[in-house]
């Protein structure tokens, strides 16, 4: 069964993680999926399309608007269409993945002793970032009169989660889906912002609050399969909800609970 057979998909920030995770789900759905990254690779592609779809690796950074850009156009080239757009870029880890360069940094410490620029680390591959790719996915979409837009967000939108800059940019990644919705729905385009929970990339044993990340993937691959999406527009969504919802598991048979309460 491959309910998305013929459509096409982005995927930013697709070469780890969560991104990868989606780009995999896209893939057991059948979809074509473009996936994006500084260090995306071909091998990432061949697995999407060992579970069923088409994978497209395509090298961007996420802060070079020419880039994202020259993105969009090789989609509209290539395929003539773009069905589904999954803002997942960030760059609000990069200090916790490089440890040796940020020695003494705390993700903990109370903004006035975090780097100043750890904002900007958050907010331009992030939020600006998911701006930008939603503009050129937006134009796409508008004129075929569909679409989806999913925006990869967290619970620290909703609530304080050990640091401030990291709750503001997750709040504002769910009013720039939310205030998306309105100006997209006259076109028929969606546009909904996604909180996955406790993400584990390889899910070893079953956890009731774990998350594999191609159980994230599994969530969007269902959203972009539903016919009445549309409903769900502007909305806030939970990975584990919707698993609940749609009837989908985890890659370990299982339906994680929801990692919070909104």
């Amino acid at each position: 069964m491959s309910p998305l057979k013929g459509q096409v998909a982005l995927v930013t920030g697709g070469s780890r993680s969560v991104g990868r995770g989606i780009a995999l789900g896209l893939g057991e759905a059948g979809a074509t999926v473009y996936i994006t990254g500084r260090s995306v690779s071909g091998k990432l592609a061949a697995e999407v399309d060992a579970l069923g779809g088409r994978g497209v690796a395509v090298p961007c950074d996420h802060e070079d608007d020419d880039q994202v850009r020259a993105v969009f156009g090789r989609i509209e080239k290539e395929e003539g269409r773009l069905d589904l757009l999954v803002n997942n870029a960030w760059g609000g880890y990069r200090r916790l993945r490089n440890r040796k360069a940020n020695p003494g940094f705390k993700w903990k410490d109370p903004f006035w002793k975090q780097p100043v620029d750890l904002w900007d680390d958050m907010h331009t591959v992030g939020v600006r970032s998911n701006y930008v790719a939603s503009v050129f996915a937006a134009r796409m979409m508008q004129s075929q009169g569909s679409g989806l837009i999913v925006s990869i967000s967290f619970y620290a939108g909703r609530r304080y989660y050990d640091n401030v800059p990291y709750g503001v940019s997750k709040a504002a990644t769910d009013r720039l889906a939310r205030d998306m919705a309105v100006e997209l729905e006259p076109h028929r385009v969606a546009s909904v912002s996604l909180y996955p929970g406790h993400v584990i990339d390889t899910k070893k044993a079953p956890k009731p609050k774990r998350e594999s990340a191609q159980f994230v993937g599994r969530a969007v691959a269902a959203l972009a399969a539903d016919p009445k999406v549309m409903e769900r527009t502007g909305q806030v969504l939970v990975v584990a909800e919707l698993a609940k919802e749609y009837g989908f598991t985890d890659t370990d048979g299982t339906q994680p609970e929801p990692y919070d309460k909104l």
